[in-house]
This record gives C-alpha cells, sequence and structure tokens, in this order.
C-alpha cells in the first residue's frame, strides 16, 4: 500500500509538471539550477569512486545527496506559503531545471556504474530505457492526448479514461519491478510528464486520487519506511557510513555555497539569499523513494538506507525552520510610499488593479469603472487581473498579456476578460488605458499576486468582487468562501486602498454614457457619510464620479444627535472633504441627525431603492453613536456595518455596493 502511494505521487508530480516551463524560466534560474547540480558533482566525484561490492556503488548514491526534486520545493514553498512570492517563483524556476539536470545526473552515473561491472548489462538496461521512453513517445502520449481531445470542451473526463490512465501506471509498476528498480521512480515521474498538465485530463488525475493519495497511502509509505529506523545506534556506523557522512555534508556546503555566492554577486539581499540555497538542499519525499527502492532492490545495505533516511529527516526539518527565520516576504513593503485617493491631485493618473474571478465580474467592473468617468484630464489606468486557480499543476504561473511572446494557454483562458476590457479602453480613448494580467496560483496565495502587481504598478486602489454573485433580478446565483478569504487577506496586507464591489444585478445592465442626455440614461449614485479614514476615501473616489453629467451623486451625511461640537483631528479631515462637497452645484448634500443605529437604518431602507450605486466606508472596528447596536448583527466583518447592512438578504432593493477601506499603515 505504501509503494502504490509513493508511486502515485511521483507519477502525480509528472503530470503536475509543465515541461515546457524548463525553455521558459530566466537566466538566473537557469544559473542556479545549473550550478546546484553541477557544483557538488565536480566536488564529490573524487570521493564517490570508493568501491563497495564489486564496483563503485557511490557513483548511484552520490547524486541523491545532491539532486534537486522540484515536488518537494513546490512542498515546502506552499508549507511556508511563499509560493508566489519573488523569492518563491526564482525558486520554482531554478527548481524546474535543477530536477531535470539531477535525474538525467542520476541517470547517466547509474549507467556508468552498471558498465562498469557488466557492460553487456549496461547495454541491455539502454535498450530497455529506450524502449520504454518510445513507448511512452508514440504509444502512451497519443493516447492521453485523444482522452483529452474526446472531451467536451468544459466537461470532466469520463471515468473509463481515468481507469485507461491508472491501468497503465500499474503495468508499468509491475513490469518496471521486474527489470531494474532504481528506475522505478524515473519511470513514474516519465509517464506523468506524458499527461497533458491541467484539464480536463490532468486536473481530473489530481482532484480524483490527490486527497486519497496524500492523506492515506503516501502516509503509509513514509511510515513504512520510518520503521525501518528502529535498530539505528552509533554501532551501526561503520566506515562507509562515516564516509557517506562526509559526501553529505560536502555536497550540502558546495550546494549551499554555489548558490548563495552566486545570488550575494547578483547583488540579492543576504537574508534572501541564503533563504533560496537552503530551499535548494531541502530533502523529502521524492529522495525517501529512491533511497527506498534502492534498499528493496539491495543496492544499498540496511545500515546505509537508515543512513540516508536520516538525512531526509534533518533537512526536512531545520531547512523550513531556518527559512521562516531568514526570508520575511514583508520586507518588500518597506518604505513604500502611502497611497491614497485623497492624497491623489484631482489631473493625476488613476491607477487601479481590478480582479476578475468568474465572468460575471467582467460587466460589474466595467460598468463601475465606467461610471468613475475616466477624462483625458485625469485620466484612469486599469490593470486587469484574471485569478485562476491553479488546478492540475505545480507551477504557478503569472501572465502579463502587454507582452510581445503571448502565453496561449493563459490567453486562451482569459480571452473574454482582455477583449472586454479592451473594448472598454477603446470607448474611453486617451482617457483609460488597460493592462491585462492573468495569474494561475493556489487560492490562498492569490493575495501575494493582487498585493505585488498593486505594488509594482503603484496602484492607489484595489477593487474585488464580493464573493456572492446575485443574478440580474435580485437573487443569489453563488457563494464562494474561497473568495472571501482571498478578500479578507488583501484587505489586511494591501499596499493601496481597497474596495469591495457588491453586485446585486443592477450592475450588469450595460451603462450607455454615449446615448443622448435623456434622464433615463442617468446613473443615480450615492455615498454615505459618516466620518474617519474610510469614509474619506470612499468620497473622494464618488467625488471622481461627477466629472460625467450622467452621474448624479447624493452625499448623505449622518450626524450623531449626541455630538457636542468638540473639534478634533479627525473632525478636521472630515469638514474639509465636505467643504467641497457642501458648495459644489454638481452634488446633492442631504444631512440626518440620528440618535442611534435604529435610525440609520431606517434612512438607509428608506433611500436604498433609488440609487443604482452606494459607496460606503468599510469603518471596521471603528465605534460611533451612528452604527450603534449594529455590529453583533453583521454577517460579514470585512464590509464594515453599513456595507453589511446593504449586502443582507433582507434588503429591499437592488442597490450595488462598493466598500471602501483606506490603506493601512502596516
Amino acid at each position: 500500500m505504501g509503494n502504490v502511494g509513493i508511486a502515485f505521487f511521483i507519477f502525480q508530480s509528472g503530470v503536475k509538471m509543465d515541461i515546457s516551463m524548463v525553455a521558459k524560466v530566466g537566466r538566473k534560474a537557469w544559473y542556479i539550477g545549473i550550478l546546484s547540480v553541477i557544483a557538488p558533482l565536480v566536488a564529490l566525484i573524487p570521493g564517490s569512486m570508493v568501491p563497495s561490492g564489486g564496483g563503485p556503488t557511490g557513483l548511484f548514491i552520490t547524486p541523491l545527496y545532491y539532486m534537486t526534486a522540484y515536488p518537494v520545493i513546490f512542498c515546502l514553498l506552499t508549507h511556508l506559503k511563499i509560493l508566489n512570492s519573488e523569492l518563491g517563483r526564482l525558486a520554482q524556476s531554478s527548481a524546474i531545471v535543477a530536477d531535470f539536470l539531477s535525474y538525467a545526473t542520476i541517470l547517466f552515473l547509474t549507467l556508468s556504474q552498471v558498465a562498469y561491472s557488466s557492460p553487456p548489462k549496461a547495454i541491455q538496461l539502454c535498450v530497455y530505457i529506450l524502449t520504454f521512453i518510445v513507448i511512452v513517445m508514440v504509444v502512451v502520449r497519443p493516447a492521453m492526448l485523444l482522452i483529452a481531445r474526446m472531451t467536451p470542451e468544459g466537461k470532466e473526463v469520463s471515468r473509463t479514461g481515468l481507469y485507461v490512465v491508472v491501468l497503465i501506471l500499474f503495468l508499468f509498476l509491475s513490469f518496471a519491478r521486474l527489470f531494474y528498480s532504481e528506475f522505478t521512480v524515473l519511470g513514474l515521474y516519465i509517464l506523468g510528464l506524458a499527461v497533458p498538465h491541467g484539464p480536463p485530463l490532468g486536473s481530473a488525475l489530481v482532484n480524483k486520487f490527490d486527497t486519497m493519495i496524500s492523506g492515506f497511502f503516501l502516509p503509509i509509505f513514509v511510515t513504512t519506511s520510518a520503521m525501518r529506523l528502529h535498530d539505528l545506534s552509533l554501532h551501526t556506523f561503520t566506515s562507509l557510513i562515516w564516509h557517506n557522512i562526509a559526501l553529505a555534508g560536502l555536497a550540502a556546503l558546495f550546494k549551499f555555497g554555489a548558490c548563495a555566492l552566486l545570488l550575494l554577486y547578483w547583488k540579492m539581499h543576504r537574508n534572501d539569499a541564503m533563504a533560496l540555497a537552503l530551499i535548494m538542499n531541502i530533502k523529502g519525499i521524492v529522495e525517501m523513494a529512491f533511497y527506498t527502492f534502492a534498499s528493496d532492490g539491495r543496492y544499498v545495505s540496511p545500515n546505509m538506507f537508515r543512513f540516508m533516511l536520516g538525512v531526509v529527516i534533518v533537512t526536512g526539518s531545520v531547512v523550513p525552520i531556518l527559512v521562516r527565520k531568514l526570508y520575511d516576504p514583508s520586507r518588500k513593503y518597506a518604505g513604500y510610499q502611502i497611497k491614497k485617493l485623497v492624497d491623489c491631485k484631482p489631473e493625476s493618473e488613476l491607477q487601479i488593479v481590478s480582479c476578475i474571478h468568474v465572468p460575471s465580474n467582467i460587466i460589474s467592473a466595467i460598468n463601475l469603472l465606467s461610471i468613475s468617468s475616466p477624462t483625458n484630464e485625469s485620466p484612469m489606468v486599469v490593470n486587469v487581473l484574471h485569478l485562476i486557480k491553479l488546478n492540475g499543476q505545480a507551477t504557478s504561473i503569472f501572465v502579463s498579456h502587454q507582452s510581445k511572446n503571448k502565453n496561449i494557454y493563459t490567453y486562451c483562458y482569459s480571452e473574454n476578460v482582455i477583449l472586454s476590457f479592451k473594448k472598454f479602453g477603446g470607448l474611453h480613448w486617451g482617457a483609460a488605458s488597460i493592462n491585462a494580467f492573468t495569474a494561475i496560483s493556489p487560492p490562498d496565495l492569490m493575495h501575494d499576486d493582487i498585493c505585488t502587481l498593486a505594488l509594482d504598478k503603484l496602484a492607489s486602489l484595489v477593487i474585488l468582487p464580493f464573493h456572492r454573485t446575485w443574478y440580474i433580478d435580485g437573487s443569489l446565483e453563488s457563494e464562494d468562501q474561497t473568495v472571501r478569504n482571498l478578500n479578507l487577506c488583501v484587505l489586511e496586507k494591501a499596499p493601496c486602498s481597497v474596495g469591495i464591489l457588491i453586485d446585486h444585478g443592477n450592475l450588469k445592465r450595460p451603462v450607455t454614457h454615449t446615448d443622448s442626455s435623456s434622464a433615463d440614461s442617468l446613473s443615480n449614485v450615492a455615498m454615505l457619510f459618516i466620518g474617519g479614514n474610510d469614509d474619506r476615501e470612499a468620497l473622494t473616489f464618488a467625488k471622481r464620479m461627477v466629472r460625467d453629467n450622467k452621474v448624479r451623486l447624493t452625499v448623505v451625511h449622518f450626524i450623531a444627535e449626541s455630538d457636542d461640537g468638540d473639534v478634533d483631528w479627525e473632525t478636521i479631515l472630515d469638514s474639509e472633504v465636505l467643504r467641497g462637497v457642501k458648495n459644489s452645484e454638481y452634488i446633492r448634500y442631504v444631512k440626518h441627525v440620528v440618535k442611534d443605529g435604529a435610525e440609520t437604518v431606517k434612512i438607509v431602507h428608506s433611500i436604498v431603492s433609488e440609487f443604482e450605486l452606494i459607496i460606503v466606508g468599510r469603518r471596521y472596528n471603528f465605534e460611533s453613536p451612528q452604527t450603534s447596536c449594529l455590529k453583533q448583527w453583521s454577517e460579514f466583518p470585512e464590509l464594515g456595518i453599513l456595507g453589511d447592512l446593504l449586502a443582507s438578504k433582507d434588503l429591499g432593493g437592488k442597490c450595488s455596493v462598493l466598500v471602501m477601506q483606506q490603506q493601512r499603515k502596516n
């Protein structure tokens, strides 16, 4: 059962891998990946030529000390939640190169070992390997592609197709043990690479078996391997063991030193360089599989196996702790300038990051941007980020669709998003420009993509879709808890202001600003103002909308009845931002004096049906008489009290809501 678990894991690692990524990695990743394998290889060649049992078995064992397994590094980066960080992306790219180079080295040196003891057997083994590769390329790969092509677009692969793949896997596993068990791991990996990554086939295989394998079969494999350590003691450390301790230590030292020195030469921060060098040294389940199959095939002694397993345990325990101590992903925000809408000049270019999950988010976001009234005098740059869940792949992807070398895979997924926003940019030529991006990553790490893009573009506002979507008649369409968790992370970590767009259905009706100036074409927008940073940010964004005479803005100001007239700094700031509203002929100003939260709710309910869009500040954990006794009824704290009220199911109107939060001082 344990062998089934590790076989499926290695196979799935190949399925998740996009082999074309090897040709797409950057120059730095190539250098790091090659140096992390070649440096310890050159250093250990003399020491690996120690005869034992009739041949230089060190030629097979030594590469296992410095090999880099991409699945292990991917698991480490995911565990540390730095997969989408700058360091994580460089580590992934470097690991892809080192992974393929490590397997090539193991294959070459193992064949050299066999040729040393029996040249005819080496020739026979080469024939087996070449035959296997030909069968995979000529039979297995076309069969997998056929299964994928037979699956209708947008549909899941049939169970029959999945069972055919599993049958091929078990047939290979049976025959591999009859010939040369050391190549079982490599063969399983090659077999996985033959499966088209991503949907429909690759994703289906991963989704179908991942939980069962990682949650049940794989722990059995690790447990049965660890059970062999029961009689490990100092007297088992023979001269050969001590020799291999020296080899393993030397391999780790040269690998760490080569990577760290190269990164320091490139002026990388010292802690980051050391962290990446440590990541490239990690050992895990893949190395354990190599050691176990070598032990089962009696290519290494039980004592050697125990020592090799100890190397995995030590590095797998120590490296994550050291990396967590050395690398701080939040360091990239150090010294970052404050980006608030209230600090932006009215004529300055407004940088916005608009996030899209599903097709229904597209028109909602476009219509909000249209109401925001970009002009030639006050232009807007919209950085559209299409967020896609990483599914059936091991490599997270971030693609800019402005680059000359287009990624066809991501463009197909984001084509509708790109074309829709490009059309919006065309309708507002000179006033709005569009930059399109696609991010494919695990849902719990998507916030890194959003925040990094906002940081790189010096964005002043990130617009997020609410996790609930409504049909045009106002009935609830869907609810996605993953999106809600993402919004919470962005609110906490964003390097700029954040807006959560709650579309109750009415924003899906296209807003046409090119029609005749009839009353029906007016967009009625309200801003509910109580006071504080978030409300001032929301009001500043709302004031941008009145540049278009097709937008009619009403500012509803709630004042506490118990207000004794004391003036503090917050009151002064509120008065300053409201001064332009009270004196404006284009903005309707309405003042309500309320005793408590109940009166505020009554007024909000009475006016909600008059507007297509209401803008409010989040005002999280901000107590005031105007919202007293309302916090205990809040369902979604990320929306604040008024935002939660306007998003509630029992609200009679179908008004859409934009909840604004000013950039937090981290």
